[in-house]
């Protein structure tokens, strides 16, 4: 059977995450050429990851949602990318080092929907969201640079493989969040118990809940919804840190909360 361009992309791209290959420039005849190309590649991504074994998506990633993160990658809008089951974990998430290419940690506001945002509410607003929004935590994204040169792969092909994403770790969920100013709480993160970077919610887009609403209108303009019960990592306060093999990550969110990674 002969695959179209998205579908090859989308096979190149698995191959590479099951098998631990590093991933370089994509051929040509498959490559996206735009961020609209990229997401309809990551549909068939997670598709085959799902049929791989590593389960359905159960949330979602936006990078590049900081002036920081899009100093540090050179791209200047929020990417979106979708979690896998196998990759989330609560609380204290313990993870192999020697499963990545090189393995980054992130510190992450997220927060768990309790009403689905349907393509019927959009244009959705930061206020609409936030009706949305059942619990709000602290977090850990778990990225892996997979590439020979990312820089040379183009923002449109990292959409496609999901932004570097590869796990996750989501603190205690916080239902009493109402009230709490989101951009004044601040984040920081620690590596063996040295700082490693700090910043506060304001840094997402103005207001974390800008990015929700981006990430809304980005599903809603694929005819796509953000269900009900699905997390929402909604970009790092600081700067990606590589880790090394025996490092213990902390993030801490001010009234949030904490999370930690384990690599062995």
């Amino acid at each position: 059977m002969t695959l179209d361009a998205p579908e090859r992309a989308a096979e190149i791209l698995s191959r590479s995450r099951i098998d631990g290959a590093t991933i370089g420039i994509l051929p040509e005849d498959c490559r996206p050429a735009d961020e609209a190309g990229a997401y309809a590649i990551q549909d068939r991504l997670h598709a085959r990851l799902t049929a791989a074994g590593l389960g359905p998506v159960v949330g979602h990633k936006i990078g590049c949602t900081t002036p920081v993160m899009q100093a540090f990658l050179d791209i200047a809008n929020p990417c979106a990318g979708g979690i896998l089951k196998a990759g989330a974990r609560r609380q204290t998430g313990v993870f192999h080092h020697s499963d990545f290419r090189r393995a980054g940690v992130e510190c992450e506001i997220a927060v768990r929907l309790g009403t689905a945002l349907a393509p019927d509410g959009a244009p959705h607003s930061r206020a609409g969201v936030e009706a949305a929004v059942e619990s709000v935590m602290a977090a850990i994204e778990v990225v892996d640079d997979r590439y020979d040169n990312y820089r040379a792969l183009g923002a449109p092909a990292l959409i496609a493989d999901d932004f570097f994403h590869s796990g996750c770790v989501l603190g205690r969920p916080v239902r009493g969040w109402r009230g709490m100013d989101l951009t004044e709480i601040s984040g920081r993160m620690t590596i063996n118990g040295r700082n490693a970077g700090a910043g506060v919610g304001g840094d997402i887009m103005g207001h974390p809940f800008e990015a929700l609403a981006w990430l809304a209108n980005l599903f809603a303009g694929r005819g796509q919804t953000l269900r009900a019960g699905a997390f929402v990592l909604l970009g790092s306060v600081v700067e990606t840190r590589w880790v090394a093999a025996g490092d213990i990550v902390d993030v801490k969110i001010d009234r949030l909360g904490a999370a930690r990674a384990k690599f062995e």
